[in-house]
């Protein structure tokens, strides 16, 4: 494993067989989210695992500027030209997939492909309705709620035996550095922007959603997702919103097989790009 420094930003490059592939996490959550799957990721790609500022062991930048949405593009785009990728692929969960969602949208030519898991903030729609004071007074309310605030928050690591001892261990320990600052600056700089809504139909690159069916608050979004981008390929896991966790050998199996067959997504976008010979006029045509 290598680690590299990107700003405050904690960067780990696990060794593996084919290429890279960009692994973001979700609220609360850290490099421990894709414990149960990078043996056997590695098998075909080479994991580059990120903390989300805040998280893990990243940094807790003091300019709120840092923490928005285009500083981790940016970030990205430093990570992919560190370990001298010209393309590579990327996965984001929840929050992690609206900055993948994102970062595949500004910068496609940079993509081999993308996956994501269950995303309410990238897919559900912006609401324009909320105004910045309102979302002041919200952040505030959390920051003056304390510790307390922060482990009620509904993807907070809790103890629950669902997962592997070791996992769950590590996903408690790393959610103890968190703070309820950094949590509140997340708040008040990245998730005013992470829909993708807006834009997710404009998708370029080839796209795998890897659906846990057990969210049902999801499920909306999985058939707008599919019904505005029909390329949009998607697996339905019986898992919740941690699908990778809960279901690690299916998912690396999605992985595996949607990566498998880029060569003939390639084909086909070649072929729909290729013009069309003129047509010969026959007798009869006017």
């Amino acid at each position: 494993m290598e680690r590299l420094a990107v700003g405050p930003m904690h960067v780990e490059v696990i060794e593996g067989q084919g290429p890279y592939l960009l692994l973001v996490h979700g609220v609360c959550s850290s490099r421990a989210q894709w414990r149960p799957n990078l043996a056997g990721l590695s098998r075909f790609c080479r994991p580059v695992v990120v903390e989300l500022l805040g998280h893990g062991r990243s940094g807790a930048p003091a300019d709120p500027e840092e923490w928005r949405p285009a500083a981790y593009l940016r970030r990205f785009e430093a990570i992919r030209a560190g370990i001298g990728a010209e393309r590579w692929a990327t996965c984001g969960q929840s929050m992690g997939a609206g900055l993948t969602l994102r970062y595949a949208l500004e910068h496609p030519e940079r993509i081999l492909a993308q996956a994501f898991t269950n995303s309410n903030s990238a897919l559900a729609p912006a609401n324009p309705a909320a105004t910045d004071e309102a979302r002041r007074a919200r952040v505030a309310a959390f920051e003056a709620g304390g510790r307390a605030a922060l482990e009620a928050m509904p993807f907070f690591p809790k103890r629950t035996g669902r997962l592997a001892p070791e996992v769950e261990d590590e996903l408690v320990r790393d959610a103890a550095a968190i703070t309820p600052a950094s949590m509140a600056e997340t708040m008040r700089s990245t998730f005013p922007e992470l829909s993708v809504a807006d834009r997710f139909a404009e998708t370029a690159v080839p796209t795998l959603l890897v659906n846990g069916v057990r969210e049902k608050a999801f499920q909306r979004h999985r058939d707008w997702a599919r019904s505005v981008l029909p390329g949009l390929d998607v697996v339905d896991l019986d898992g919740g919103h941690p699908v990778n966790l809960d279901r690690p050998a299916a998912f690396n199996a999605a992985l595996q097989a949607f990566l498998a067959g880029l060569g003939a997504y390639e084909a086909r976008a070649h072929r729909a790009r290729r013009p069309r010979p003129p047509r010969r006029a026959c007798a009869g045509d006017d």
